[in-house]
């Protein structure tokens, strides 16, 4: 009887760890309060459309033409199906002749789930924010950026599916 009113309980303290799974998968350059935003609209959006929403934000500087789908299968492991991923790479080039970087990527975990939201609407989220020439410094329009496309993409599944977030 002991073992079973041990197990109970730790049972119960792990339950709670188990079930707050995070939607960030890789962290190089998010603030706290950022981080905590992700999660939450993550948790939302997936307690109301059964839609997982991961993200990378990495300040790996990708060179052109790297392949983001297969850099993303190394991360396959800890997410759960249906999702999409959000990559956000500010260091990543674009192409030999451009200066610029910063690379942001859409990876759905089917073709189904690509018709949930608008890629345009999405990835124009964060890059607006990022190129815009205002006083905000790199890193806080990298998380401004972030949480933007991140909010645009669970507010494109939940409208898609007539559901409407809150944490958006």
């Amino acid at each position: 009887m002991l073992k079973v009113k041990v197990r109970a309980t730790l049972l119960a303290l792990a339950l709670p760890i188990l079930l707050n799974a995070t939607h960030i998968l890789k962290d190089d350059i998010l603030k706290l309060e950022a981080s905590k935003l992700i999660n939450e609209i993550g948790d939302e959006l997936f307690s109301k459309t059964g839609i997982n929403g991961y993200v990378i934000a990495t300040n790996e500087h990708f060179p052109v033409g790297f392949n983001l789908v297969e850099y993303s299968k190394k991360y396959e492991d800890r997410m759960s199906k249906p999702y999409v991923l959000f990559i956000f790479a500010p260091w990543a080039s674009i192409t030999e002749e451009l200066e610029m970087k910063g690379r942001v990527g859409l990876i759905p975990s089917s073709d189904a789930i690509r018709t949930l939201y608008n890629e345009a609407d999405v990835k124009a989220a964060a890059v607006d924010v990022v190129s815009s020439k205002d006083s905000n410094s790199d890193e806080d329009k990298h998380n401004i950026g972030v949480i933007q496309a991140f909010s645009e993409l669970a507010e494109g599944i939940a409208r898609s599916k007539g559901i409407e977030l809150t944490k958006t």
